[in-house]
């Protein structure tokens, strides 16, 4: 596989987001590289969500991801909503045709994915734990994916409740004690912050469970995921999410489906 030259033509595509990350540009870049597409991929973060919208539009860049904490805030500065993020109120990719900007949620995509994937039983009682935009692509894949039986764990009554009166679950400050699959959708455990070995769950939770999904990406092997996993529970990993999110953006940015063989190199490389 050559590196491709940069030149006037080469396409941009960014990520915006409060702690880049390095799995963005190197699972897109290695994809851009095995298929000779003359594009670019930068991650970035802003302290000023306006100014670097318009700069999208201004400077025809091709697609953006958008990661905490402007999912939700992005919205209001976008020309158009897929009906993925439309739903969810929440975008994790950013389209430009023309300098007309279309928010997309590829998040949602990959955790409906997930659970089908991993033949998770929608009769299971589960605690979501978190309320933000990545909060809410979960839990309305869960919801679309017949999972009834579910409590919203999180410190903010207003989102917690209207996420889970829009899924028809409970909200609630406590992990239920009978909650058989915990999904943590909050930072706790990410790399780079405050709580970075702060499990999501404490360990009686834990040990109840029957099985672990962990939004959190970077680590794959966060405290939760190890926890779990030295528990014996089956677990569902940021990572998986992470993968399957960014090849449909890939495909947004593109129009190119990558092969089973692109993908798999594209996100060992980029996991590396």
């Amino acid at each position: 596989m050559s590196k491709l030259a940069i030149n006037r033509d080469t396409r941009l595509c960014m990520s915006l987001s409060a702690r880049p990350g390095n799995f963005g540009t190197r699972f897109q870049n290695h994809l851009y590289e095995a298929l000779g597409l003359n594009f670019v991929y930068k991650a970035f973060t802003t302290t000023d969500l306006p100014a670097a919208i318009a700069g999208i539009r201004a400077l025809g860049i091709r697609g953006c991801a958008i990661s905490m904490p402007f999912k939700e805030a992005v919205i209001a500065h976008l020309d158009a909503l897929d009906n993925s993020a439309e739903a969810i109120g929440s975008v994790n990719t950013i389209v430009n045709d023309d300098g007309r900007l279309t928010g997309y949620n590829t998040d949602y995509i990959a955790a409906a994915a997930l659970v089908e994937r991993h033949a998770v039983s929608c009769d299971i009682r589960f605690a979501l734990k978190g309320s933000g935009g990545m909060g809410k692509a979960v839990a309305a894949a869960l919801a679309d994916k017949g999972f009834a039986n579910g409590v919203i764990v999180a410190r903010n009554e207003a989102a917690g409740t209207a996420i889970a009166e829009r899924c028809g679950w409970e909200w609630s400050t406590e992990v239920p004690a009978d909650a058989q699959m915990l999904v943590n959708v909050t930072p706790l455990g990410m790399a780079g912050g405050a709580e970075a070995e702060t499990l999501a769950f404490d360990e009686a939770a834990i040990a109840r469970a029957r099985l672990v999904f962990d939004c959190v990406a970077i680590p794959v092997e966060t405290p939760l995921i190890r926890r779990a996993r030295a528990l014996g529970k089956p677990v569902i990993t940021g990572g998986e999410v992470l993968v399957l999110q960014g090849v449909e953006q890939f495909t947004l940015y593109t129009g190119i489906v990558p092969t089973d063989a692109q993908l798999s190199a594209a996100a060992t490389f980029a996991l590396s």
